[in-house]
């Protein structure tokens, strides 16, 4: 069946089959998070995206491959509290952005900037860092030389709007601007967008709605 990325808690995961790359993407609660298992085709090297809860179920989906490493988007504790078994089960190098790892309780041993460069086997993805969800939240690029990009947002991206800012107009401005250089300006409308809650879209579905988020201020 093909990849729609319809995911729920308790559910199977959905996969996405790229030519270099598999993503698979399982839902996980109490919180509804959505957390991602990439491993490169070529080597079979695992990298997951926010341990967010349910260690058991990462824990599976992981396998028998192992893990290399694990990179937290951001520090709210819905996107690490499965972080510390998940790290002691399979010995995984641990990355966050470099403004939000201090307040994430697990010790980060790679601090990533703005266009670090992450590797899964033989396949890159680039961070950008992004401000106003968190001050340290990072977003994870792979530009498939095979076809159109696919990002992965956290909390910084969803459908229909930005991350959540709590009515800080400073911060709202912030992400939204960061949002719009870092993501929208320079992908394509096909870019398929991975979110840390819910439904996957694309950056063609939601940039002609930029003006009209805005406009409302979140």
């Amino acid at each position: 069946m093909a990849y729609t990325g319809a995911v729920k808690v308790g559910g199977p995961a959905d996969v996405h089959e790229l030519t270099d790359l598999i993503i698979s993407k399982v839902a996980v609660g109490p919180m509804d998070n959505n957390a991602y298992l990439l491993r490169c085709r070529a080597t079979d090297e695992q990298l997951l995206i926010d341990a967010a809860a349910e260690p058991h179920t990462l824990v599976a989906l992981i396998g028998d491959g192992g893990l290399a490493s694990v990179v937290t988007t951001h520090r709210h504790g819905d996107h690490w509290g499965a972080l510390r078994e998940v790290v002691a089960a399979t010995d995984a190098r641990t990355y966050a952005g470099r403004y939000d790892a201090e307040a994430i309780p697990v010790p980060t041993d790679v601090l990533v900037e703005d266009g670090d460069t992450l590797t899964v086997g033989r396949v890159e993805l680039t961070a950008r860092h992004l401000v106003g969800h968190t001050p340290g939240s990072i977003v994870l690029v792979y530009d498939d030389p095979h076809g159109h990009p696919h990002v992965f947002t956290g909390d910084c991206l969803f459908p229909g709007g930005v991350g959540n800012t709590r009515g800080n107009a400073n911060n709202f401005t912030r992400l939204i601007d960061d949002v719009e250089s870092k993501l929208f300006d320079p992908l394509p409308d096909e870019t398929w967008v991975y979110p840390g809650h819910g439904a996957d879209t694309t950056l063609g579905a939601e940039r002609p709605h930029l003006a009209e988020w805005r406009e409302r201020g979140w």
